[in-house]
């Protein structure tokens, strides 16, 4: 399964050419069609579920009101914590679109595309930035603390699967991901290698 998310790395890729089930994150309806979308706002939700690109598409929000719009609830969140970062709503789009994909996927290796988590030149790094629901492109970057930690926990709690993690030249692979086993961080360039076309 590939999962995608909407870092600005992932801008020139044609991902519907990958003959593999999808997870999208928030506005890539916009572009594709994905098998599996997750929308942890509900501007979002809105927007997905009144599109075309989404009819066909298992669509996702948080439990607290998937109800609401008629859509799936993602996946619970694996474990329990007691940090902020563990705490279910502190979890964003991302992080759920991967469980969607260890929860759906029919093999256990999960491809990961568009998940920058830095930003550029410390501004926000969004496909979608400066359109509706997204900031504008002068915001400060996202602090990724959050997302390495949960992405970690994620890794490590289900080690049965391998994760690989595709990432420009330079990407600054986060300290605490160097020895997870079955995580592999793996150039872009090679994404296409790696998936069959």
């Amino acid at each position: 399964m590939l999962v995608i998310g909407n870092g600005e790395s992932r801008i020139n890729l044609d991902v519907n050419s990958f003959k593999l089930p999808t997870v999208g994150c928030n506005a890539i309806f916009r572009d594709e069609k994905v098998d599996h979308l997750v929308c942890c706002d509900k501007r979002m939700v809105r927007e997905a579920i009144n599109h075309p690109n989404t009819q066909q598409s298992c669509v996702y929000t948080r439990h607290d009101w998937n109800e609401d719009f008629g859509v799936f609830p993602v996946p619970d969140v694996p474990y329990v914590g007691k940090l902020r970062q563990d705490d279910p709503w502190h979890w964003g789009t991302g992080q759920f679109a991967i469980l969607v994909a260890v929860k759906y996927s029919s093999t256990e290796l999960i491809h990961i595309v568009g998940f920058d988590l830095f930003g550029i030149e410390g501004y926000v790094n969004n496909v979608y930035k400066d359109t509706n629901s997204y900031d504008v492109s002068s915001k400060s970057q996202v602090d990724p603390s959050y997302w390495i930690y949960q992405n970690q926990k994620i890794f490590e709690l289900h080690d049965k699967h391998t994760f690989n993690y595709y990432v420009e030249e330079n990407f600054p692979t986060p300290e605490e991901w160097k020895k997870i086993p079955n995580l592999k961080i793996i150039p872009l360039t090679d994404l296409e290698k790696n998936i069959i076309i």
